[in-house]
């Protein structure tokens, strides 16, 4: 019981959907502080994915942060090559040892390329979030959406306020 109340929390606090538990419980005290890694150069949505946009494609993959509250990662399920994302919108789901989350586009476009690692081993979105475990790359249709995402410093101080709560 306390691990559902712990794994819906989490899932609460990452604002991503959890087919675990959708029983609301705030934990009385904060479990972790923000000591997740998060790089400079990238862009971050509030839903925990960052965007790495080099020329024509913008990288895309869940945080460590997001990948810390999930647990060890045991199967991905991602869109394949041509499929269009839009921004906010889910494109794919992760399924941990704590419960299953959709992972949402922070961009619009389409998708050029599929981290086909993942299928085979899918811990690589806990061992190298922003490098072997990227998700998607996506052709931009907009690249004016990454200008409200977060850089590093401002997504460092929203973990710590969102761990606050």
């Amino acid at each position: 019981m306390a691990l559902r109340m712990w794994a819906s929390s989490t899932a609460n606090a990452l604002r991503v959907s959890s087919t675990a538990s959708r029983t609301n419980f705030a934990p009385a005290f904060s479990l972790t502080r923000c000591f997740s890694t998060v790089l400079e150069g990238l862009k971050y949505a509030s839903s925990h994915e960052w965007v790495k946009h080099e020329g024509s494609v913008a990288t895309v993959g869940i945080t460590d942060h997001a990948q810390d509250h999930l647990g060890e990662v045991v199967f991905v399920d991602l869109p394949e090559t041509g499929t269009s994302v839009s921004s906010g919108s889910s494109f794919g789901a992760v399924e941990s040892v704590k419960a299953t989350s959709d992972i949402n586009s922070p961009i619009s476009g389409e998708i050029v390329e599929v981290n086909t690692k993942l299928t085979e081993t899918p811990g690589l979105i806990n061992s190298s979030p922003y490098e072997d475990g990227w998700m998607i790359k996506v052709k931009p249709s907009s690249p004016s959406e990454l200008e409200p995402l977060m850089g590093a410093k401002e997504y460092t101080k929203f973990c710590e306020e969102e761990e606050s709560h």
